[in-house]
C-alpha cells in the first residue's frame, strides 16, 4: 500500500496520510506509535505540548525503520514563542525524539495578543538553515497572520495546519493557501466525535456503497481534496483501518454531499482569540 507523497514549496516531500498522536497517553504512546509504523506509517505528528514526544523517539529508535523513510513533526508552544525560548524548545524536542533533526517544525499557535509569531518564525528560518528541521510551517494561522510573515520575512510557510473536517471545510482559507503554495493539513480531520459526522447521511450511505467505515469515507475524502492528514486512534484496529483506505474511489457526486456538509462548524479554539 503505497501512500501519495505530496510535494512541498521547498522541494522537499511529505506522506500525505500519517498517525497523530494528539491526546495519546504517554504512557502509551510507545506502542501505539510502534502499531502505526509496523501497519506501515511512515508520517507521524506530535507536538511539545502534546507531552509524549519522548514515546514517539522510542518508537522510532525501536523500528529498525531507516531515518530517511520517516516524517516526523513537532511543534512548538505558545509559551516558547521568541528567539531565546524556541532555540531551547526545539533542542528538547530533538532531544526527547531521539533526533538530529525533525522533517517539519510549525509553530502551534499564532498568539496574535503575543506579537511574537513573526520574530518566531525568522528563528525557525534559522533552525532550517541550521539543519535542525528540514521544513518550516504554521498551524493555526488565519490569512492575516499569514500576510504578515509573507511581507516581513524571507520564507513562505510549507504548510498551514488547521482544524478541517466536512462541517468546516476552510474553503475560503484553502484557497489562499493554494494560491501561496501553502500545503493544507487538517488537524481533528475527524470532527474529534464533537457531532455525529459518522451519522450523516452522506458519510453513512457512501460508507455502505463501498463497503468500508465512515471514518475511511472521510479520510478518503481529504485525500481526494489533496489535503495532509494524521487522523489519531488508540484502537489497534482503527489504527489500521484509518491506512486502508487506498482500495476504493469516491464518486464526484459523494464527495460533493460531503462538500454540502461545510455550515462552518468550528469545534476547537479560534486562533484569533484562543490565549493558552
Amino acid at each position: 500500500m503505497t501512500v501519495p507523497q505530496i510535494t512541498l514549496n521547498d522541494g522537499h516531500t511529505i506522506p500525505q496520510l500519517g498517525y497523530g498522536v494528539f491526546k495519546v497517553d504517554p504512557e502509551e504512546t510507545e506502542r501505539l506509535v510502534s502499531l502505526a509504523l509496523e501497519t506501515g506509517y511512515r508520517h507521524i505528528d506530535t507536538a511539545a505540548v502534546y507531552g509524549n514526544e519522548e514515546g514517539v523517539g522510542r518508537a522510532i529508535a525501536s523500528s529498525g525503520i531507516p531515518r530517511d523513510e520517516l516524517f516526523i513533526t513537532t511543534k512548538l508552544w505558545n509559551s516558547e514563542q521568541g528567539s531565546a525560548r524556541a532555540r531551547a524548545a526545539i533542542e528538547t524536542s530533538l532531544e526527547k525524539l531521539g533526533l538530529d533533526r525533525v522533517d517539519l517544525y510549525l509553530i502551534h499557535w499564532p498568539r496574535p495578543d503575543l506579537d511574537l509569531y513573526v520574530e518566531t518564525w525568522r528563528q525557525l528560518e534559522t533552525f532550517r538553515d541550521e539543519g535542525l528541521a528540514t521544513s518550516i510551517g504554521v498551524s493555526n494561522f488565519h490569512r492575516p497572520h499569514l500576510e504578515r510573515l509573507l511581507a516581513e520575512t524571507e520564507t513562505v510557510p510549507a504548510v498551514d495546519q488547521v482544524e478541517l473536517h466536512p462541517a468546516f471545510a476552510q474553503t475560503e482559507l484553502r484557497t489562499y493557501l493554494d494560491d501561496h503554495g501553502i500545503r493544507t493539513e487538517a488537524w481533528g480531520p475527524l470532527g474529534q466525535g464533537k457531532y455525529d459526522l459518522f451519522g450523516e447521511p452522506a458519510v453513512s450511505d457512501a460508507a455502505a456503497a463501498h463497503g468500508v467505515t465512515p471514518a475511511q469515507v472521510v479520510i478518503r475524502w481529504h485525500l481526494d481534496h489533496g489535503t495532509i492528514l494524521f487522523p489519531k486512534s488508540s484502537t489497534p484496529e482503527r489504527i489500521a483501518q484509518n491506512f486502508d483506505v487506498f482500495g476504493f474511489d469516491l464518486t464526484a457526486d459523494e464527495v460533493a454531499a460531503i462538500d454540502a456538509l461545510d455550515r462552518g462548524q468550528r469545534v476547537g479554539s479560534d486562533p484569533d482569540t484562543a490565549t493558552f
